[in-house]
């Protein structure tokens, strides 16, 4: 059956002016709302001097002020138990979500109404059909169905679509791999650790999931590593389907970006229902086209909680929408998120991220998981390590693999020493959800 290239063909192809037109539309009466309806806003605008009535064009943008998950979380502390961002009455709620907690942080209370989640599933559409999930496809969504919100809007975005959706649920890796093969899964949503896994696991119960599953879509989301070549190589080659990054905030709403069929080597934004900004960290103000610098997000499909000019601490490039050959019309990341500002390690004066290292791991096929330790060696020197299992078959490749693997890292790092230690296989945590592979085992973790 022939179907349009787009969800939503008019707004994914507008013309830049008239998309602009429509972000300051929506940001006006986001504002608006937010000034009147959430108590956090309120005193936020005032205590910056901002009044909607301000926002004359989208430069007027600046002069709101930033807002930070670390308010957000004070506003929780003072206010149990979800703070005072809400601008409806708490009755009106249908979903509780938490937050996932990474990197040491508490996580955030969510509270979503109806309006929240028919948007949620909406945005999903934008992404699932934009890289080609039809409603001839199975979707299987391979993670628990928790608090963490992780791919709730994908199992309603495909249902959306039309779809068949089989939810993972609480079940053994083994159990959901046999379901994938029974029920003739086309298309998998995981993160790309999770996706790495079930390959790994397949393997081990003797089953080839290129050859013996009818996946030929992976839809990833919840680590930067979805837009790592190497990891899209990997997995692209293991279960002889296409790999597609997205990614999305419990915060802002589980999707804001997603990489179409075309594969730009980046992901769209979805420009009519999100602003993006890219922000030099430091100093606050913007950069332009091919800069890195941090990600700052309004959405206004939220129903619940606004959520306007949010620092996301997420590290991204972006690029114009003429370097993908799809026809939309709104921006791209290229290489998707590239990881975290607050994920960057210091080791003696050189600046590590996870992301970068294991863009150099995953170029080893024969690696099957890893671990980065950083500890203090002596309370004098901070030392770097890389803890290795090697793939079943495949340890006659480590005398070789370990010096050119610590030769690559210490180039592509100013020259930084890295210990590269194997370990037994099976030793190293494996994650359904987001991985947590970086260890700073360092006193004091002041960097």
């Amino acid at each position: 059956m022939a179907y349009a290239e787009y969800w939503n063909p008019k707004n994914e192809t507008l013309p830049r002016e008239d998309l602009q037109k429509l972000q300051l539309l929506k940001l006006r009466r986001m504002c608006e709302w937010a000034y009147s309806s959430s108590p956090f806003h309120k005193q936020h605008f005032e205590a910056a001097g901002f009044e909607p009535a301000q926002l004359k064009s989208l430069d007027d943008l600046r002069r709101i002020p930033f807002m930070t998950r670390e308010e957000w979380m004070d506003s929780q502390v003072e206010s149990p138990m979800f703070g005072d961002l809400i601008a409806t009455d708490k009755a009106n709620a249908i979903r509780y979500h938490l937050t996932s907690g990474t990197s040491g942080r508490t996580p955030l209370r969510v509270l979503d109404g109806m309006k929240d989640w028919e948007w949620i599933g909406e945005m999903w559409c934008y992404g699932l059909w934009g890289f080609g999930v039809r409603p001839e496809d199975t979707v299987y969504l391979a993670f628990g169905y928790g608090s963490f919100i992780g791919f709730w809007g994908a199992h309603y975005g495909s249902e959306k679509i039309g779809a068949l959706v089989i939810p993972g649920g609480a079940q053994t890796t083994e159990a959901r791999i046999k379901q994938i093969i029974e029920m003739g899964a086309t298309t998998v949503c995981s993160t790309p650790t999770y996706a790495l896994h079930l390959q790994q696991k397949a393997r081990e119960m003797g089953i080839n999931l290129a050859k013996e599953s009818k996946v030929n879509k992976l839809i990833l989301s919840g680590e930067p590593a979805g837009s790592i070549p190497a990891v899209k190589q990997q997995l692209e080659e293991a279960w002889g389907a296409k790999c597609g990054d997205s990614a999305g905030m419990t915060e802002q709403g589980t999707i804001m970006i997603f990489e179409c069929s075309h594969q730009p080597g980046g992901t769209h934004i979805i420009e009519d229902h999100f602003i993006e900004e890219v922000i030099d960290p430091t100093t606050e103000q913007p950069v332009g086209y091919g800069q890195l610098g941090e990600r700052v997000v309004t959405s206004f499909g939220r129903g619940f909680i606004p959520l306007i000019r949010y620092r996301t601490k997420d590290l991204v490039m972006k690029v114009p929408a003429h370097t993908c050959t799809c026809g939309r019309t709104s921006d791209i990341y290229e290489g998707g998120i590239r990881g975290r500002v607050d994920d960057m390690k210091l080791i003696r004066g050189t600046n590590v991220y996870p992301r970068a290292v294991e863009a150099i791991i995953r170029e080893y096929s024969a690696i099957d998981e890893f671990q980065i330790y950083i500890w203090r060696k002596e309370n004098i020197q901070d030392e770097i390590s890389i803890k290795l299992e090697i793939r079943p078959g495949q340890e006659s490749e480590w005398t070789t693999l370990q010096p050119y693997l610590a030769k690559e890292l210490s180039q592509a790092h100013e020259g930084l020493r890295f210990n590269i230690e194997r370990t037994e296989h099976g030793q190293l945590p494996r994650f359904e959800l987001k991985a947590k592979r970086l260890i700073d085992a360092r006193p004091v973790a002041h960097y």
